[in-house]
């Protein structure tokens, strides 16, 4: 990528954080750009606090002075899990330099531009802001879900917003992944919108919103998720589990990607593997069996709708201060694929990361599972997907063009099933 010349005159900015089951955010430190770095430090008076939690230990602990970076980061992981990826960075960019179209893979902002410009409710329980005395949320009245569907496509066509727009997309930026989506507020829940992508091959809205209701029927974790019909396009409703509704407010709960975790990043990812997460999970999550049970039945639902997007930014958990809590699952989006061979964008087993129940299985006592504990939950998650399938292509008014395209393709697609034992389920072809 060719690194863009349009640098902001930030040189630190002061990071807040909303304490467990807190309304308001305390300041909890700075963070520095040191050179090509941004170091962070915990304020005095956060650290005098009784009641005082890390914002994530293993990187972040609770001291005195510039905390150092883990090897290879440029900033702490922890914190860039709150700044924006694709979509939001390419909004600030539409607002910042007024690029058009695919012209703005050429540029890049700088870290601190895209942590103070993006909109403050944003994944987890941090915010940045440039002063340590008082908290301004950067962020406007909700407008209509129209007004956003029509501010989105501009931004998709390159198009230069003009303000009202501009402020329109702003609250949503901060927001990770590459596809178009803002931030809702519907009384007593907030709700993430995802909208349709002018290069999507086929409704990739209906196929998330297919995903995630049979994941749920399988009984995975699962964020709620609704189809609305906006302007004659898809719109993908979820609810955020990171919000929580208090009588007098919200609180926010504290989160950390799996890429944090594994004390990565971007460039990084591609070593990521869910036995590294496994082993974290032993050693630092609360409740790790059921956690173990949930990671694998996840990964076995990926490979049978067909989401090989489960990157290690799609993957997190809550941290409390003490532990962590595997969040529910989200972005499961079924990939375009041209060919019947197909790998998951973690490792699964060593360096294996084909798509393939067989992997799975192999990798079971990874998970602290039998054979036969591995091979049930793939026959239950088969029968499931087999029973449920016509009635939630049913809610999601799947034509029988798409669900034919879908069967098969995605869900169920037969190569998940080579060189799996014989006890594993064969779905049928209808």
């Amino acid at each position: 990528m060719i690194t863009s010349e349009f640098h902001s005159a930030y040189s630190e900015a002061y990071v807040w954080f909303w304490l467990p089951n807190a309304i308001e955010p305390v300041v909890a430190g700075l963070l520095t750009k040191q050179g090509e770095q941004l170091v962070f430090n915990y304020g005095r008076s956060y650290l005098a606090r009784a009641d005082a939690i890390s914002l994530y230990s293993p990187e972040l602990p609770l001291q005195t002075g510039s905390i150092p970076l883990v090897p290879g980061l440029s900033i702490p992981s922890c914190l860039r899990d709150a700044s924006p990826d694709a979509w939001g960075r390419r909004v600030l960019m539409n607002r910042k330099l007024g690029l058009r179209g695919t012209s703005t893979s050429n540029f890049e902002l700088d870290e601190l531009t895209y942590l103070l410009e993006s909109g403050s409710d944003r994944v987890g329980a941090l915010d940045f802001q440039l002063t340590p005395t008082q908290y301004l949320p950067r962020q406007t009245q909700q407008p209509l879900l129209e007004e956003l569907l029509i501010a989105a496509e501009k931004v998709e066509r390159g198009i230069v917003l003009n303000p009202d727009l501009e402020q329109a997309l702003l609250h949503g930026t901060s927001l990770g992944g590459a596809r178009p989506k803002v931030l809702l507020h519907d009384g007593q829940r907030k709700l993430i919108a995802k909208f349709s992508a002018s290069y999507d091959l086929y409704s990739m809205v209906k196929a998330e919103f297919i995903a995630m209701r049979l994941a749920q029927k399988v009984g995975l974790d699962v964020a709620p998720v609704e189809l609305r019909t906006v302007m004659g396009k898809e719109v993908l409703l979820i609810e955020r589990f990171d919000r929580v509704h208090q009588d007098v407010g919200w609180s926010r709960r504290a989160m950390v990607s799996a890429l944090t975790l594994f004390e990565l990043d971007e460039m990084m990812a591609a070593y990521a593997s869910y036995e590294k997460l496994a082993e974290i999970i032993r050693h630092r999550f609360k409740d790790p069996l059921a956690t173990l049970r949930e990671l694998f039945s996840r990964i076995v639902f990926n490979i049978l709708s067909g989401n090989t997007d489960d990157h290690a930014r799609n993957h997190a958990a809550f941290w409390d201060g003490h532990q962590l809590i595997l969040t529910p699952a989200y972005d499961i989006c079924p990939q375009s694929r041209s060919g019947q061979q197909a790998s998951q964008a973690m490792l699964i087993h060593g360096r294996d990361r084909s798509s393939q129940l067989a992997t799975c299985i192999t990798a079971a006592p990874v998970f602290l599972l039998g054979k036969e504990d591995a091979i049930s939950i793939i026959n239950h998650q088969i029968r499931v997907i087999e029973e449920s399938w016509q009635g939630i292509c049913d809610e999601a008014k799947l034509s029988q063009v798409d669900r034919t395209f879908f069967w098969r393709r995605q869900f169920l697609n037969p190569f998940a099933f080579l060189n799996a034992p014989e006890e594993v389920r064969i779905p049928s072809s209808n």
